[in-house]
C-alpha cells in the first residue's frame, strides 16, 4: 500500500514567490492573479477602478491585495512599486497585462484614440517594465499580454493591432537588455477570449458577443472561444522554472486560429 501523502503540487507552483498583475480586476488578469495565488504566489493587483478591484480581491482570496493606478501614469507606477517594495523588496513574476482597444476603421482614428492607446497599451507596459525591474531578482519573470490581432489584419482593429506588434518589438529587445541579469521576458498571445471588455471597451452586445463566437468557432481548429483561465494556465508556466530556459517567446494561446 501506498503510504505517501499526497501533495498539491499546483498549490506550491509559485510558493514564496511575490506577483504583479496590471489589469487584475476583470477578464484574464483576475483569472490569472487568482491562478498564481492557489499556486502559491503572494499576488498584488493594480486597475484603475477601486470598486472592481474591491471585487476582485475577494474572489482571488489567498491574502491577494489591491492597488488602485493607471499604468500610463508614471506617478501611478513609481506608487504601486513603491508599495510594493515596502511591504516584500522583490517581485518576482511580473504579468503586464492591462491593455484596451476599440474598433475604428481607417479613415475615422482620432488622434485621442491613437494616443489612448499607445500610452496605455504601449507606454503603460514600458513604464510598469521599468518601474518592476529594481525590484526583480535573477531568476523573476515578466510576462507581457500580446494578441492574434498583431499578426492577422483583423479590420478596423489597427491601432490595438499596432500597440501589440510594438510589444512583441519590446519583449524581443527587453530579453537582449537584461542579458546577465537572469531575468526571462516572453509574450503570451491570446485568441479570442471572451471577457468584460468585450462590452466596456469594444462596446459589443450579449448578441453580437454570441454570433462572433460562433463564427470563431467555426474558423478555429479547435472548434471554439477560449476561457480566461486557459490563458492563465500558460502565463503561470511562462512565469514559472518550468519555462527556465524560454525567454523572447511569443506563446500563442489561440486554439490554433492564427496558426492555420
Amino acid at each position: 500500500m501506498n503510504t505517501t501523502p499526497y501533495i498539491n503540487i499546483h498549490a506550491t507552483k509559485h510558493a514564496g514567490k511575490v506577483a504583479l498583475v496590471t489589469g487584475g480586476s476583470t477578464g484574464i488578469g483576475l483569472a490569472t492573479a487568482r491562478r498564481l495565488a492557489h499556486e502559491g504566489a503572494t499576488v498584488f493587483v493594480t486597475g484603475r477602478r477601486q470598486s472592481a478591484l474591491d471585487a476582485a480581491i475577494r474572489e482571488i482570496g489567498h491574502g491577494a491585495q489591491a492597488i488602485q493606478g493607471d499604468i500610463a501614469s508614471v506617478e501611478d507606477v513609481a506608487r504601486v512599486m513603491a508599495r510594493i517594495s515596502a511591504t516584500h523588496g522583490r517581485i518576482d513574476i511580473l504579468f503586464a497585462n492591462a491593455g484596451g482597444g476599440e474598433f475604428t476603421p481607417l479613415g475615422d482614428i482620432t488622434e485621442a484614440q491613437f494616443d489612448k492607446y499607445f500610452g496605455i497599451n504601449a507606454k503603460g507596459t514600458l513604464l510598469t517594465v521599468q518601474g518592476a525591474l529594481p525590484l526583480m531578482p535573477a531568476g523573476s519573470a515578466i510576462v507581457v499580454t500580446g494578441s492574434i490581432a498583431s499578426m492577422q489584419g483583423i479590420p478596423a482593429f489597427g491601432i490595438y493591432a499596432a500597440t501589440k506588434a510594438a510589444l512583441r518589438s519590446f519583449a524581443r529587445t527587453w530579453s537582449s537588455d537584461l542579458k546577465g541579469r537572469g531575468i526571462r521576458v516572453n509574450v503570451v498571445s491570446p485568441g479570442v477570449i471572451v471577457t468584460p471588455g468585450y462590452k466596456s471597451e469594444l462596446g459589443m452586445s450579449d448578441e453580437q458577443i454570441d454570433a462572433y463566437s460562433k463564427e470563431v468557432a467555426e474558423t478555429t481548429p479547435l472548434g471554439r472561444v477560449g476561457e480566461p483561465d486557459e490563458i492563465a494556465k500558460a502565463v503561470s508556466f511562462l512565469a514559472s522554472d518550468d519555462a527556465s530556459y524560454i525567454t523572447g517567446v511569443e506563446l500563442f494561446v489561440d486554439g490554433g486560429r492564427a496558426q492555420i
